[in-house]
């Protein structure tokens, strides 16, 4: 987070993975760690940096997650990110009635249909299309629509190439009600694809 404040951002999405379905690197830590991580990064990027928060799926009920995120107002978190696997509508629900903090899903969502539940059923208040998955800018512009009509804010997902990159901008710049758009940049991966693909 630091090296993106220190290259003119002023907001990043802090990824964090110590335990759950996307966790690869063998960590199995507790809920409390993630806390303990968002409060260190908070700290270091200060009151002003937006800080938002994916934690790729990580708790197995709302139950859990709203245990450990009823702590996070003090954090000042933007959004948390896919707290829940992405079916369990009726948990979503709950975690927008009951934690205090913008819920925001949608990456793997493959038509406008899927996004309506996520918003009607699952009342998640940031939808996050990915062009590259929901069937490209079409069906992107649609669900940003529906969204708009349901007072929903927008920001898409975006974590591969520059192409995918240059789509979501678009999309981003059509969109009033997209306040940020994801992706990485250049300077802070390791990825040729992202680095050499297209030139910024």
């Amino acid at each position: 987070m630091l090296q993106a404040q220190e290259i003119g951002f002023r907001a990043a999405k802090l990824e964090i993975t110590l335990f759950g379905p996307y966790n690869h690197t063998g960590i199995n830590e507790s809920d409390d760690n993630v806390t303990e991580v968002i409060a260190a990064c908070r700290k270091a990027v200060g009151p002003e940096f937006t800080l938002m928060v994916d934690v790729q799926y990580a708790w197995d009920s709302a139950d859990r997650a709203l245990a450990t995120v009823r702590d996070w107002q003090e954090f000042d978190v933007y959004f948390l990110e896919t707290p829940l696997w992405v079916d369990d509508l009726d948990g979503y629900a709950r975690m927008h009635d009951e934690s205090g903090i913008r819920i925001a899903a949608g990456e793997w969502q493959t038509t406008r249909h899927e996004f309506a539940d996520l918003m009607d059923r699952g009342k998640v208040d940031i939808a996050q299309p990915d062009v590259g998955r929901v069937g490209g800018l079409t069906e992107a512009i649609k669900v940003c629509d529906m969204a708009a009509e349901r007072g929903r804010k927008i920001i898409p997902h975006c974590w591969k190439t520059g192409i995918s990159i240059s789509a979501s901008a678009h999309l981003a710049a059509v969109t009033p009600h997209c306040p940020y758009f994801e992706y990485l940049p250049a300077e802070l991966t390791d990825s040729k694809l992202r680095q050499e693909l297209v030139r910024d």
